[in-house]
């Protein structure tokens, strides 16, 4: 069983990345791979966050000597395929794959693995008989345990009254191994409160299979919530929606004030969220999005490139969970970060003071 890690960033892992996150590289580092090619294959640039990890891995592993390739596949699994065939064919000589569809890429994986081709998972686990070396990724079943939390603390749901709340419960794609971590954090969090009526799903709608967005989609999200609300709150009002991604939360939003909530006689519920995407965290300013969590991807980057370098010079990449990540394959030892809850209160210190964000982007 999974050990829910605690606790931000190790020592261990700064002293690990000094290298790959500094401006120089020192003098003495060796790169026995130095000018082999890496090929980064990403789902999407619909999701800015894609974008900006892969720029990261980019300009580190650039700075280290490497070449790079990458690819984005729009979120159609079977491109992907064809582009990671064709980062195979051409040689590269590693592979960062951050998966559509976790169990959609065994032959590639396997061409891979038959030419002595080594596979990073980057935040997304590649399931089925998948060869995968490493997995650099965030600890996603506390991304969904936090996501909950601001459920319970914003609706009081510990006060000691007779006071009960309406919410909706939405989770990510079916096609991304990380949904169901979500859901299983969000699950582990509200299920006390379900049992004891304290909140209620009026839809009825809380099956895993009932409730995944295709793609995390934005249009799909709030099209699933203009239904809920049409079919389920004629008479009564959502107090809360639980989304497991910011851009699923815009479209969530769009549907609650399409159906007249954002008013003071009609406040809009809590909607959680994911990723700290810069549209979210203007909501968030705004005091429409109650929240999100942060998953700091310029330190994903710097594991994956640590990671990578490690194969490419036969050294030993870092790794703090080696039990619980598994496909049918085996057990895939992986580097977990952590994530961070981001509200209107702390967005400046963990955004903006961080560097993570201009003040000034937060603004226009």
């Amino acid at each position: 069983m999974r050990k829910i890690l605690a606790g931000m960033v190790s020592a261990g892992l700064a002293l690990a990345l000094t290298a790959c996150g500094s401006d120089e590289i020192p003098a003495d580092s060796v790169y026995a791979n130095q000018g082999a090619t890496i090929g980064i294959s990403m789902p999407t640039t619909t999701s800015p966050r894609w974008v900006a990890d892969s720029d990261a891995m980019i300009e580190q592993f650039e700075a280290m000597g490497y070449n790079t390739e990458r690819e984005y596949a729009e979120n159609k699994p079977e491109d992907q395929a064809k582009q990671i065939q064709g980062m195979i064919d051409r040689g590269d000589k590693l592979l960062v794959i951050a998966a559509v569809d976790g169990s959609a890429l065994t032959e590639q994986l396997k061409a891979a693995e038959a030419k002595g081709i080594q596979v990073i998972a980057y935040d997304r686990l590649l399931t089925g008989e998948s060869e995968v070396d490493y997995q650099a990724t965030f600890d996603n079943v506390r991304v969904g345990q936090m996501q909950a939390q601001l459920l319970v603390d914003r609706l009081d749901l510990d006060a000691d009254d007779d006071k009960t709340y309406n919410i909706e419960w939405f989770a990510g794609s079916s096609t991304d191994n990380n949904a169901q971590d979500f859901y299983d954090g969000n699950k582990a969090i509200l299920q006390p409160y379900l049992r004891s009526g304290k909140i209620k799903i009026v839809s009825g709608e809380r099956r895993f299979n009932q409730m995944t967005t295709k793609d995390y989609l934005r249009e799909v999200a709030q099209e699933r919530m203009t239904r809920l609300l049409d079919e389920n709150y004629q008479n009564q009002q959502v107090d809360a929606v639980l989304s497991p991604y910011d851009g699923m939360s815009l479209g969530i939003i769009d549907a609650l004030k399409e159906a007249g909530y954002g008013t003071d006689d009609k406040p809009l519920p809590v909607v959680s969220g994911q990723d700290a995407e810069l549209d979210s965290v203007k909501s968030i300013i705004a005091g429409e999005q109650a929240g999100t969590i942060f998953k700091d991807t310029r330190e994903l980057a710097k594991v994956a490139v640590e990671q990578g370098n490690a194969m490419l010079t036969g050294t030993k990449p870092i790794v703090n969970e080696e039990e619980f990540f598994e496909n049918e394959l085996g057990k895939v030892p992986t580097y977990l970060l952590y994530p961070v809850a981001i509200e209107a209160s702390n967005y400046k210190t963990l955004l903006v003071d961080s560097g993570y964000y201009e003040a000034e982007a937060l603004m226009s």
